[in-house]
């Protein structure tokens, strides 16, 4: 184990107690997001990444509670890819904490319409993906919100969990020729998400906490 991040591990088992409460698959997911976002930032090389993700499910498993266990489904599901597998392995070891009531949902999305909208030509085009839970209509419908700037490098990314409403904001906008709102290639954008998300250019700090969620919805789309 990594000395130096015991106590962060630490810190993610008690944090996790709060996860089985949250109301849904998609605060569970951007909550591991987060966590996750954060120690792939304080990681010096994809080596030390993939240790401390070891790490934390030798801890998370050890620790065997509700919390860890959701913490390590959430892995599973959206987590870095090398993660998955051992982090689903080592949530079903945990058979004796109860599963959150949202735990089956994980990454269970489909994609929807993609939106470019495009503000002028110093301001890159943001990038609109809408997503949906699998058999859940549009109860927790939600939306990637990405911004490119020149050569396609990433500037900003958030989930946006009101859809209609930054819809209407951005019909508005437009209207007002603010900005202009048109659909946009789902295939095209899969293709640019993926290469913004997954390259060797340096991530700005705040969109490190969307990180693994953005990345586990860019490969959902075509392309």
């Amino acid at each position: 184990m990594l000395p130096g991040l015991r106590d962060v591990y630490a810190a993610f088992v008690r944090e996790a107690e709060a996860l089985p409460g949250l109301p849904g698959a998609l605060e569970g997911e951007v909550w591991a997001s987060a966590r996750l976002g954060a120690l792939e930032a304080a990681a010096p090389h994809a080596e030390g990444r993939r240790a401390a993700l070891g790490d934390l499910i030798t801890t998370l498993r050890d620790a065997g509670t509700p919390g860890a266990r959701a913490f390590l489904r959430a892995m599973a599901a959206i987590g870095p890819a090398e993660a998955r597998r051992a982090a689903g392995k080592a949530a079903d070891t945990l058979t004796g904490a109860a599963p959150a009531p949202w735990e089956e949902s994980l990454g269970r999305v489909v994609p929807g319409q993609v939106w470019l909208i495009q503000e002028g030509p110093l301001d890159g085009d943001r990038l609109f993906c809408e997503f949906r839970y699998a058999g859940a209509g549009t109860s927790g419908m939600h939306a990637l919100a990405v911004r490119l700037g020149y050569g396609d490098t990433l500037s900003e990314a958030v989930v946006v969990g009101d859809v209609p409403a930054l819809m209407a904001a951005a019909r508005q906008a437009m209207q007002a020729e603010l900005c202009v709102v048109q659909p946009y290639d789902a295939a095209a954008v899969g293709a640019r998400l993926r290469a913004a998300l997954g390259g060797t250019e340096p991530v700005p700090e705040d969109c490190h906490p969307v990180l693994p969620l953005a990345r586990h919805r860019a490969a959902l789309l075509p392309g």
